[in-house]
């Protein structure tokens, strides 16, 4: 089995909890690649079993400019049988709290891909009990790919 994680971080607090949900991936003794949304494409989404996908909201609600080119190519790649989940940094500012874990989600359930944990959603920066929570929410991920 191998995982792919994919994020996007502009000031830090999604990278953090993306190396906090990696670590508990590889707690389990799983393989893993990470990559920034920048480097990544969305077809290697069909080479893994297990897709961690993490963004940050912008604005009103939208995913963060990095991560459109490959949400766009998301519509070309089939992940029927896939298994992933989602996790971003949220401010409670905003209307939406968290909108892009859930248009992340939503589109990987369109694409196929079955989505087998809730987003994990933190207020700004991680704290440590937080990160706490990403590390579980990586091997919780495992576990369940692995059942």
């Amino acid at each position: 089995m191998s995982t792919l994680l994919v994020y996007a971080s502009m000031t830090g607090n999604t990278e953090e909890m993306a190396e906090a949900v990696a670590e508990g991936v590889k707690s389990t003794d799983e393989s893993l690649t990470m990559k920034e949304v920048m480097d990544a494409y969305a077809s290697e989404m069909a080479d893994y079993d297990g897709i961690l996908l993490g963004a940050y909201t912008w604005g009103d609600g939208e995913l963060p400019d990095e991560f459109l080119d490959f949400f766009e190519e998301m519509d070309d790649v089939d992940l029927t049988g896939k298994k992933a989940a989602v996790f971003g940094s949220c401010d409670s500012s905003y209307a939406q709290y968290g909108a892009a874990v859930d248009i992340l989600i939503d589109k990987l359930r369109e694409r196929g891909c079955e989505v087998i944990l809730d987003g994990l959603k933190v207020e700004l920066t991680p704290k440590s009990d937080e990160k706490e929570q990403c590390r579980q929410f990586g091997s919780s991920f495992i576990g369940k790919l692995r059942g």
